[in-house]
């Protein structure tokens, strides 16, 4: 009777710890799940955010390219009062800032995104060559007119 009423025992306390054990596996499921529509969300979250500050960039350096093209229209048409061997050195130079300023807008529309690190890095240092040409047409100056 004795044995009997152990092997009862432990087979009860084998099918508590079944029991328990399966019920834990379906919380752990289930909690798995909801991480993963959490993180699924986040990061659909995050690639909108992404995509937003492509456009927002973008339209910004259109519009910095296009201040720059008018600015050579106005340097074109400023230099047309020089004495002639004043304009070469004046074309020359607007040429080469029209030729940067045509580099950074195809290079602009060229960029073709991998992801958030890859746009991070390109935004970055295009930034850093915008700043440059943005200086470059600040700093023209055409002197010595008629």
């Amino acid at each position: 009777m004795k044995k009997s009423i152990g092997v009862v025992s432990v087979a009860v306390v084998l099918m508590a710890s079944l029991l328990v054990s399966c019920t834990s596996s379906a919380d752990d499921v289930e909690n798995a799940e909801e991480e993963l529509v959490d993180a699924q969300e986040k990061l659909d979250e995050s690639n909108e955010k992404y995509k937003l500050d492509m456009k927002d960039y973008k339209a910004t350096v259109a519009a910095q390219i296009s201040a720059n093209e008018k600015s050579i229209k106005d340097f074109n048409a400023r230099i047309e009062t020089q004495k002639s061997e004043a304009k070469a050195e004046y074309k020359k130079k607007i040429a080469d800032l029209e030729t940067k300023n045509s580099d950074m807008k195809k290079r602009m529309e060229d960029f073709k995104a991998d992801g958030q690190s890859s746009w991070d890095l390109f935004k970055l240092e295009f930034s850093r060559e915008m700043d440059v040409l943005g200086t470059a047409f600040k700093n023209f100056t055409i002197t010595g007119e008629k």
